[in-house]
C-alpha cells in the first residue's frame, strides 16, 4: 500500500512550467502577432492629385470619390484571409479622412457628401459589421499645419488622437511612423521645418493616452512599444529576427534600419517586426500603376518572408478615385490567400510519431508539438537549452516546407537550429537557402521537394530550455 501510495503521489506531481526568458510579450502582442496578416488603407487628397507625399496645399474640395464603399474594402480584407484594417486617417499633406473641429483642413471641407461624409466612422462600421480589427495611422508630420515645428502643434496633434481614440470604438493598432519634418506649405510659409525626432511629439505622453484610452490597442513605431518597423517597406523580415529592442536607444525615426529588420538580441524590450508593403510601387492610386499590381505569387513569397520569419503582413491597398478597391488587386489578394491556404493545410506530420531528447514532464511531451494548439508545447529540463526532435512517418512522405513555433509567452529563446531528413539509412543536412537561426512566434523553411521517413530538427543553442509549441510539414 506504501508502494501504491509513492507511485500516485509521483504520478500527479505536478511539473512546472518554464520559467520566461525576459522580455516577453504581453498578452495583446501575442494575439496581435497571431493575426498574421491584415490590410492598410492609404486614401486621401493625394488620390485625386497624383501624389504620394501631399505638400499640404491642396484645396479639400479635390477629394470626391463618388461610389466609395468601405464595405466592399471590408469584404475583401475577409476574402484575403486579413484579421484587421489599418487606415490613414491622416497623411503627412494634413488633410484629415474625419470631420475633426480641429482644424478646417479636413472631409468636413471635401466635396464628398457635402462635406458631412467621415470615411473613419464609414470603415469602424465596416469592420463592425464583417468581424475585423480596425486601426488607424495618424502622421506625426503635417505639412499643412502653420505651427509646425512649435509646441502648440503638438498639443493639436495629442488631441487629435485623443478623438480617434474616443470615437470609433476599440482599435487594434496605431501607426506612429518616422517620416518627420522637411519642406511643406506650413500654412503659407512654404519652407522646410526640421525637428528633434525623439522629443518633439513627446510619444511617451502619446503612447500612455493610448494605453489609457485603448489598453488593448498595439502602438506601432520605429521603437515600438507595441510592434517595431522592420526596417523597408518592401515587406521582408530578416532570416534572423529577434523580437527585442534596446528601448532606450531606439526611437522614431531611428536611421538603423538593419537593426530594426533583425532586432536586438540583447534587447530589453519586445517590440516584434511588422512588415508593410503596397500591392502596387507606390502608396496611394496612380492610374498608371494599373498594370503593376503584385500578383498571388508576389505576396504569397511575401508571406513567408514576413509571417514565415517571425513578423506580420501588413498590406497596402491604395483605393482608387471611386473609392473602391480596384478588382485586381482584390482578386489578386484573395488568391493570394487562398494560396497559403492550400500549402499549408495538411500538416504531414500530424499522425507521425515524435521522439524528443529530453522532456520536462508528462505535460509537455514531444506529442505536443503535433497536436495544432499553439497553447501545449514540448519543454525540455531546466538548464537544458539543446535537444531535438525526431519525427518518424508510417510510410515515405514528400514535403517541401517546414513550420516551427516557439510558446513565445515564455519568450523567444532559439537562437540557433538545424534540420535533417533521412536518406535511405543516412541522416543529411536539409538545405534551405537561409541561415537557420531564431524561430520566435513562426518560422517556415522551403526547399526542394524531398522524400523521406523521417525529419529531425536540432535545436543547437537557446537563451534557456526549449518550449517549442508546434512543427508542421507540408507537400
Amino acid at each position: 500500500m506504501i508502494v501504491a501510495a509513492l507511485s500516485f503521489v509521483a504520478c500527479t506531481e505536478q511539473i512546472p512550467a518554464p520559467e520566461p526568458v525576459y522580455p516577453i510579450p504581453a498578452a495583446k502582442q501575442v494575439r496581435w502577432q497571431q493575426m498574421e496578416t491584415y490590410a492598410f488603407i492609404h486614401f486621401g487628397l493625394n488620390t485625386f492629385n497624383d501624389m504620394e507625399w501631399g505638400y499640404g496645399d491642396t484645396d479639400p474640395k479635390t477629394f470626391n470619390p463618388t461610389h466609395l464603399d468601405a464595405e466592399q474594402w471590408a469584404k475583401t480584407f475577409v476574402e484575403a484571409g486579413m484579421k484587421g484594417v489599418i487606415l490613414t486617417a491622416k497623411h503627412h499633406d494634413g488633410f484629415c479622412l474625419w470631420p475633426t473641429e480641429l482644424t478646417d483642413y479636413c472631409i468636413r471641407n471635401a466635396a464628398y457628401k457635402d462635406g458631412k461624409g467621415d470615411i473613419v466612422g464609414e470603415l469602424a462600421a465596416a469592420c463592425k459589421k464583417y468581424g475585423i480589427k480596425f486601426g488607424v495611422y495618424l502622421s506625426p508630420w503635417d505639412r499643412n499645419r502653420a505651427d509646425y515645428g512649435s509646441p502648440s502643434y503638438v498639443e493639436y496633434y495629442h488631441a487629435q488622437l485623443r478623438e480617434l481614440l474616443t470615437s470609433y470604438g476599440d482599435l487594434f493598432e496605431i501607426w506612429f511612423d518616422g517620416a518627420n519634418g522637411g519642406d511643406g506649405y506650413y500654412g503659407g510659409a512654404r519652407e522646410r521645418r526640421n525637428i528633434d525626432r525623439r522629443t518633439y511629439y513627446n510619444f511617451p505622453k502619446a503612447w500612455a493616452m493610448v494605453d489609457e484610452l485603448q489598453p488593448e490597442t498595439i502602438c506601432f513605431s520605429d521603437a515600438g512599444p507595441g510592434c517595431r518597423w522592420v526596417g523597408n517597406e518592401q515587406g521582408i523580415a530578416g532570416t534572423t529576427n529577434w523580437s527585442f529592442l534596446r528601448a532606450a536607444e531606439v526611437y522614431p525615426g531611428y536611421p538603423n534600419m538593419d537593426e530594426l529588420n533583425v532586432g536586438h538580441p540583447d534587447g530589453d524590450a519586445w517590440i516584434a517586426a511588422e512588415c508593410d508593403v503596397s500591392i502596387r510601387p507606390g502608396w496611394f492610386y496612380h492610374e498608371s500603376e494599373d498594370d503593376k499590381v503584385k500578383t498571388s505569387d508576389d505576396l504569397v513569397e511575401l508571406y513567408y518572408k514576413s509571417v514565415g520569419r517571425n513578423g506580420t503582413l501588413l498590406l497596402n491597398f491604395p483605393v482608387n478615385k471611386e473609392g473602391l478597391i480596384s478588382k485586381t488587386d482584390s482578386l489578386n489578394a484573395v488568391q493570394f490567400h487562398q494560396r497559403v491556404t492550400q500549402e499549408l493545410s495538411e500538416n504531414l506530420l500530424e499522425n507521425a510519431q515524435v521522439k524528443a531528447s529530453d522532456v520536462r514532464g508528462r505535460a509537455f511531451a514531444a506529442s505536443q508539438v503535433n497536436d495544432a494548439d499553439f497553447e501545449s508545447y514540448w519543454a525540455t529540463s531546466d538548464d537544458v537549452c539543446s535537444g531535438s526532435l525526431t519525427f518518424t512517418f508510417k510510410e515515405p512522405q514528400s514535403l517541401s516546407k517546414l513550420l516551427l513555433q516557439e510558446y513565445i509567452p515564455l519568450g523567444q529563446r532559439v537562437k540557433s537550429f538545424r534540420v535533417e531528413f533521412l536518406q535511405g539509412d543516412k541522416w543529411v543536412p536539409l538545405e534551405v537557402g537561409e541561415v537557420t537561426t531564431t524561430i520566435g512566434y513562426k518560422r517556415i523553411l522551403r526547399f526542394p521537394t524531398i522524400t523521406t521517413t523521417a525529419v529531425r530538427v536540432h535545436f543547437l543553442d537557446a537563451r534557456g530550455p526549449l518550449c517549442i509549441s508546434e512543427v508542421g510539414a507540408y507537400k
